[in-house]
Parts: structure tokens; C-alpha cells; sequence
């Protein structure tokens, strides 16, 4: 039998149940068996909590690759995984290979292909996908270009009560473009699209969601229009969430200077204006879920001229204390976790996202004021390309417990 485990004397932020104090978590197997203030059992081992927040663990809401060292060492327990594997995850088989990959110490849920093949015309089998496990579907890295399709869709994936993913940007507006127009893309001479691509996507797929009754995610906004129209329609009390990811928060287009191509994102980074309204719709809860969008590239698929450079990046092990640096100076551990769990978990009728008595012993401990600097080359997975290398950030993890285990401690 496995000794209880206590966490001593730790902040503990639970944004599920308000929970906001100072107190004990003790684990009993797999579960939370209480938090505040109780007699702790004798013969449980303890982790010392003074200074430390804990919260329920990380849920990462979109990324493209499970990377299982890297995600417990940013804090990550559970991971949405997009269909964008190799094959797609278009079949049941696959989304219950996929639902194997990082267990038992990170939990993949993935998102089955709302197309087959992703090819953006014939529908998945997505009654099947959700039977054998899938949390959702998504349309993986380009949104469907036709709008019947697109409604067909979200029918179907209402009818099975199931979130719809979607990548919102304009296809034909689009094209082959590598950046977003403006000065920063005129001064390189690289090819780009206008903002409105992703914004005219949104404005579609929200009018179509609501006609169809359906819940819809759109996985990254980065506009100031595309966060305005999310605003408007929750305002309608339609079933429209969104998320961003701290890359279309904290940097804009003048990042692709020197033609850096570890900024090169899907969707490409934006005007400062646009970068200013993502961090407004984060402070008014427009934008329900921050994502690391974790999609490390070789160095062979980076060092290439700008326009045929992958696009994507490492983000896992970032999202923590980038998330708090999105949320401003007060760094409120309260709404980052709303934003990194929480929510995640509510969206998509995830286990865990709460430390309430009975939940997953699934948690993170991480020091809010612990200063230190990134360094891309001490990731956990061998693709180290990030924008944000060496750039001095605030809030690390200390610990990771998945299910009652310490799987990381720092």
C-alpha cells in the first residue's frame, strides 16, 4: 500500500472551488483526500509547501507533439493533442493508440480529425472517434475552406455533444503567405495576408456554431477584431470559447527582423495593436484558455530561408511563467490556472482542473516569484527552437505529481 503523501504549508489555488489560502493537501492513492487544516497521518511522507502555490495540474489545450519530460516539467498533466499526427487521427483505432502515448505519467486526450485525412471535405467518423475516447475534434492546422462542410460539422458534432476545434484563417486569403501584412513583411519582402484572414474565418465560424447550436473552440485568436467578435457573441450568450497561446501575447511581427525563424507561428505573429487587444481579452475573460500550441521543429525543418521554414515551436516547458507574464506585473496565480486547467478541464469534460476532495492527485507546485531565465537548450526533447530563448521570465515549477507520484521535482 502506498503511504499517504502531504503537501505541507502550500498556497493552494483552486479556481474550480474558489479555494484561496494557505493550508495542507493530503493524497491518499490516486486522489486528493483533503486540503486546508487537519490532523496529518503519521506515517505520510511529506513535500514541504512554505512558498510554494499548489494547484491542480496543468492541462495544455493544443499541442502537436507529446512530449512527456518536457510536459511534467512545465507543470503539464493532461495534454489535448491535435489531429495533426502522422497518420491523421481520423479513426477510432488511432485516437485510442494516441490515448497511450504519454500515460502513465501524462495523459494525451486527443482531438480526432474532423475531416478525413484533414483534407477539409468528407467528414470523420466522429461518433466512432468519440467512443473510443476522443475529446473533441479539430480541424487540425488550416481551418475547411467550405462553408457547408464547415456547418455539417458542427450538426454532426452537436449532435454527439462534442467541442469543434477550429483553425480560423481564410484559405484563399491566405494563400502561401509566411507573415501577417504590414511594414515588418513589406521591409523583408516576404509573402503575407492580411489580418482579416483569421478575423473572416472567426466571423463564419461563429455564425455558423450558432446556427447550428453547436459548442465551438476557436483554438488561437491574435487579432483585434477576432477577439471583438468572441466578445460580441458571448455577449449574445452564444457557446463560442476561445484560447491564444503567450506567443501572439507577448510578441508581435517585428519578432520576424532578421528574418528569425523561430518566429515563424501558425498563425504568424501580428501588429503590436493586435498583440495589445489578445492581452485585453485575457484580462476581461473574452479568451478562455492559454495553449503553448507545442510544435518543436528540427533544425533542419528551421534553418531555411523564412517562407519555406516550418512553422510551430516549443512551448511546454514555458507555458507556466509565460502565461503569468501575459497576465501583467500582479502575475494573479488565480486566473493562470483558471486559464492553463480549469477551464481546460470543464471544456472539454476533462477529469481533473480542481483539488477538490475525491478529484486526481494530479498537481503542480510552482514558485511565483522564483526568477530565472529560459534556455532553449535544457529542454526536455531534442527540437529546442522557441522565441523566447534566454529571455529572463518569473513563476517555475517546482514540482509535478501525477496521481498521487512526484513524477518531476526540480
Amino acid at each position: 500500500m502506498t503511504r499517504p503523501l502531504l503537501i505541507a504549508g502550500a498556497h493552494i489555488v483552486d479556481p474550480a472551488t474558489g479555494h484561496d489560502a494557505t493550508g495542507d493537501i493530503l493524497i491518499r492513492g490516486r486522489e486528493i483526500a483533503a486540503l486546508g487544516s487537519f490532523d496529518a497521518p503519521d506515517d505520510a511522507a511529506r513535500i514541504e509547501g512554505r512558498g510554494l502555490v499548489a494547484a491542480p495540474g496543468l492541462i495544455d489545450s493544443g499541442v502537436f507533439r507529446s512530449d512527456a519530460a518536457a510536459c511534467l516539467a512545465g507543470g503539464i498533466t493532461r495534454v489535448l493533442l491535435m489531429p495533426d499526427q502522422k497518420p491523421p487521427l481520423d479513426d477510432p483505432a488511432l485516437v485510442e493508440r494516441a490515448m497511450r502515448i504519454g500515460k502513465p505519467h501524462v495523459w494525451v486526450h486527443p482531438l480526432g480529425a474532423a475531416t478525413q485525412g484533414l483534407a477539409g471535405t468528407e467528414l470523420a467518423e466522429i461518433g466512432l472517434m468519440k467512443e473510443a475516447g476522443a475529446a473533441g475534434v479539430a480541424t487540425g492546422r488550416r481551418g475547411i475552406p467550405d462553408p457547408a462542410t464547415m456547418y455539417r460539422l458542427l450538426q454532426y458534432a452537436a449532435g454527439f455533444d462534442l467541442v469543434t476545434v477550429s483553425h480560423c484563417e481564410d484559405a484563399s486569403l491566405l494563400g502561401e503567405a509566411s507573415a501577417t501584412a504590414g511594414e515588418t513583411a513589406t521591409r523583408l519582402g516576404l509573402p503575407a495576408a492580411p489580418a482579416i484572414a483569421e478575423s473572416i474565418a472567426v466571423a463564419r465560424d461563429v455564425r455558423l456554431a450558432e446556427a447550428a447550436g453547436a459548442r465551438l473552440h476557436i483554438r488561437v485568436v491574435s487579432t483585434a477584431e477576432s477577439v471583438d467578435i468572441v466578445r460580441r457573441a458571448k455577449a449574445r450568450g452564444t457557446r463560442i470559447t476561445c484560447g491564444t497561446t503567450p506567443a501572439h501575447a507577448l510578441l508581435n511581427d517585428g519578432e520576424m527582423t532578421g528574418y528569425r525563424t523561430f518566429a515563424r507561428l501558425s498563425p504568424p505573429l501580428r501588429s503590436d495593436e493586435d498583440r495589445r487587444a489578445v492581452l485585453a481579452g485575457l484580462a476581461d475573460g473574452t479568451i478562455d484558455t492559454v495553449s503553448s500550441a507545442h510544435d518543436p521543429r528540427t533544425q533542419e525543418e528551421k534553418r531555411l530561408p523564412f517562407a519555406a521554414a516550418a512553422p510551430g515551436m516549443a512551448g511546454v516547458e514555458t507555458l507556466l511563467p509565460l502565461t503569468l507574464m501575459s497576465l501583467g506585473e500582479s502575475g494573479d496565480a488565480m486566473r493562470a490556472v483558471s486559464l492553463l486547467s480549469t477551464t481546460p478541464a470543464r471544456l472539454f469534460g476533462l477529469p481533473g482542473g480542481t483539488l477538490a476532495p475525491g478529484a486526481p492527485a494530479d498537481i503542480v507546485l510552482f514558485d511565483p516569484n522564483r526568477a530565472w531565465r529560459i534556455d532553449a537548450s535544457a529542454f526536455g526533447h531534442p527540437a529546442d527552437n522557441t522565441p523566447f530563448d534566454r529571455l529572463p521570465v518569473t513563476g517555475r515549477v517546482a514540482a509535478t505529481i501525477k496521481g498521487g507520484e512526484v513524477v518531476f521535482q526540480r
